[in-house]
């Protein structure tokens, strides 16, 4: 009970502050116009998986042919067609479950940006290495470091636990 409750206390903050970024940014947007105000206080409809009944129907204004389904409901519910019936519950609801549980391919959008962006970061990685940083220093050479490891077991660096301790002098190997 309390989840379905701060699922809704959310859902109610979340539309509020989208409406409400929407409404300033078009009052920002025309100077010269006076944009519609939402009225905050009025329930809204929202179609979510998790909210079964939202606040209001999906079609507040009902022409005449809608006014006579709406009476037609009020009797039983035998006498109404197929049709009839989906379009009881088009007035109040815009999606069915599985409507609103079809996959998006929004995925696809995502996955595309991210191959875009690694694209780019790829290039400018290699853009820096190419033109930015300095060439690598000689020391880096496997002649300098083969060198280096000899001058190392010949001044014997550390022989109890090191480097030295895993060489083996009389045979001119490692152990």
């Amino acid at each position: 009970m309390l989840h379905l409750t701060a699922g809704r206390v959310g859902g109610l903050f979340s539309r509020r502050a989208v409406v409400g970024l929407t409404n300033s940014g078009a009052r920002m947007s025309s100077h010269h116009e006076v944009s519609d105000q939402v009225d905050m206080s009025q329930p809204m409809y929202w179609d979510r998986l998790d909210t079964p009944l939202p606040d209001r129907a999906w079609i507040d204004v009902l022409d005449s042919k809608d006014k006579s389904l709406k009476q037609k409901e009020k009797g039983p519910w035998t006498a109404l067609s197929k049709e009839e019936k989906i379009a009881l519950y088009r007035l109040k609801f815009n999606h069915t479950y599985p409507e609103m549980k079809k996959p998006s391919h929004e995925w696809k959008t995502v996955i595309g940006g991210m191959f875009i962006f690694f694209g780019i970061t790829g290039l400018v990685v290699f853009w820096q290495g190419h033109y930015v940083y300095p060439p690598q220093p000689h020391t880096f050479g496997e002649e300098w470091q083969a060198k280096q490891i000899q001058r190392m077991l010949d001044m014997r660096v550390n022989p109890i636990e090191g480097f030295s301790a895993k060489w083996d002098y009389k045979n001119k190997q490692w152990k």
